[in-house]
């Protein structure tokens, strides 16, 4: 999948092992790069719903986009960015036309 970041902030730390340590510490690091190694080796969102990380799409205010687990209680929040949205005839989303991903932020949102 191709992965976007929501500001230039963001793309300036995730894109940087180094930078990611010296923000989130050793061990969120590690998490956090696992999680986009596993974002750009899957080919679409529905491929990456079935990898480790417990992937899932959000509700609310937060409708729209999607968490993946790193370290307790904190989640990596993403939303796919195709344009058009592929989307069934119901309005739901096709997981598995959905190549590209923004990262939206690393958060507590409990």
């Amino acid at each position: 999948m191709e992965i976007r970041f929501n500001s230039k902030k963001l793309d300036k730390i995730l894109s940087d092992s180094k930078k990611i340590k010296k923000r989130y510490g050793e061990k969120m690091a590690r998490k956090i790069m696992q999680r986009l190694d596993d974002m750009r080796a899957a080919s679409n969102l529905e491929e990456l719903m079935r990898l480790p990380g417990r992937h899932h799409p959000l509700t609310g205010n937060r409708e729209g986009q999607f968490a993946c687990d790193l370290i307790n209680p904190y989640r990596l929040i993403y939303e796919p960015v195709n344009d058009p949205l592929p989307l069934n005839k119901d309005g739901g989303l096709i997981y598995r036309e959905i190549t590209i991903i923004d990262i939206v932020e690393i958060k507590d949102y409990h």
